[in-house]
């Protein structure tokens, strides 16, 4: 299996998620599954259906979860030192060269992106883009609307 690349925040929320799953709702599931076997015949009680089947979409989330996390490094972009590149974790402050409009974006592993949050993922065609650029340089990207020019007028690693 190959690395999969987490910023240390990405992992804090797949760690908490892990936690959750384990301690709260796998328990609550298993409760729920007693509590319609309780009522009887199983082969018409769509309680038990229901909490089986979620049952097996929380042991399988967890299984996802804890492979994510064995194959995951985990970058701290504040112990970047990238020489003013973009790389995974960075934040890049661009301007459309068309609007004149500014953004922010975060390089971030697949699990965590977020465009209303400013964080997206590093195989997004323009975090592919970006990734290897330099303040002042022009990333052109393939975008679903056309093709767009961004500058980058600042990169920070936090």
């Amino acid at each position: 299996m190959s690395t999969i690349p987490l910023t240390k925040r990405g992992a804090e929320k797949l760690k908490e998620e892990l936690h959750r799953l384990k301690t709260v709702e796998r328990h609550a599931v298993i409760q729920a599954i007693a509590e319609a076997r309780a009522q009887g015949d199983l082969s018409e009680n769509a309680e038990y259906e229901a909490a089986k089947d979620k049952q097996g979409f929380i042991e399988g989330r967890i299984l996802e979860i804890e492979g994510k996390l064995s194959a995951a490094k985990i970058i701290d972009p504040a112990a970047l030192d990238a020489g003013g590149k973009v790389v995974f974790g960075a934040t890049v402050d661009l301007e459309d060269e068309d609007t004149g409009n500014r953004v922010t974006y975060q390089i971030v592993g697949d699990d965590e992106a977020d465009l209303k949050l400013g964080l997206v993922s590093i195989s997004s065609p323009i975090a592919r883009a970006l990734i290897g650029k330099e303040e002042g340089d022009v990333a052109e990207v393939k975008a679903p609307g056309g093709l767009r020019h961004y500058e980058i007028v600042g990169i920070h690693y936090r």
